[in-house]
């Protein structure tokens, strides 16, 4: 599956639990991390973990796994590396604080589709 099919269904599956302010910003021009970073904000703890958990066993099934996870244990700010697409999980208040968009503005931003 090629990063932007990832990503678009990562999007969707964060759709699908409820994640709101979802965006995709391609940083292949910018950074060389990762493709592209996919990013949603949770108004709670358990729809934080509802999101996670939701893409990890999601992209199981087609056999793609993530080669880290961080801040499950916190749930302010939930990263899922697939090498080629990062996966971020914020609660409100770190979006706000942490300013993802603004820190990859010179990348690409795709318009997620409802």
């Amino acid at each position: 599956m090629k990063s932007n099919q990832t990503a678009k269904l990562i999007s969707n599956l964060m759709l699908d639990k409820q994640g709101s302010d979802i965006k995709i910003i391609d940083i292949r021009e910018v950074a060389s991390i990762s493709d592209l970073i996919v990013i949603c904000t949770s108004d709670s703890d358990p729809k934080t973990k509802a999101i996670f958990n939701h893409i990890i066993k999601s992209l199981r099934k087609i056999k793609i796994r993530p080669i880290h996870t961080e801040g499950q244990n916190s749930l302010n700010w939930v990263l899922i590396d697939f090498v080629d697409v990062i996966a971020m999980i914020f609660s409100e208040e770190s979006r706000k604080y942490y300013q993802i968009e603004r820190l990859w503005a010179d990348g690409k931003f795709i318009e997620i589709e409802k």
